[in-house]
């Protein structure tokens, strides 16, 4: 079975219409999640905890999107 890894995180935005974090050394890492379903609960639960604040926001990125699994190598492995 392959996994397909999303990880779930957010922070406090310097403007509600921007992606732009305040302080990114103060970003809420929630945790890496074996699938979509299970980090989109994740999401739902911390956007739902922080909904009185509109600069709170919350993403779910799909880690498993960074990597080709055909590839003999991917492009993040070139990187390091």
């Amino acid at each position: 079975m392959t996994q397909r890894l999303h990880l779930v995180f957010g922070g406090e935005l310097l403007d509600p219409t921007r992606s732009v974090f305040k302080d990114v050394d103060d970003i809420h890492i929630v945790g890496m999640f074996p699938d979509y379903q299970s980090a989109y609960d994740a999401w739902k639960a911390e956007a739902q905890r922080t909904v009185d604040n509109a600069h709170m926001r919350y993403f779910i990125a799909h880690i498993h999107r960074l990597r080709d699994e055909k590839a003999e190598t991917s492009a993040t492995e070139e990187l390091g």
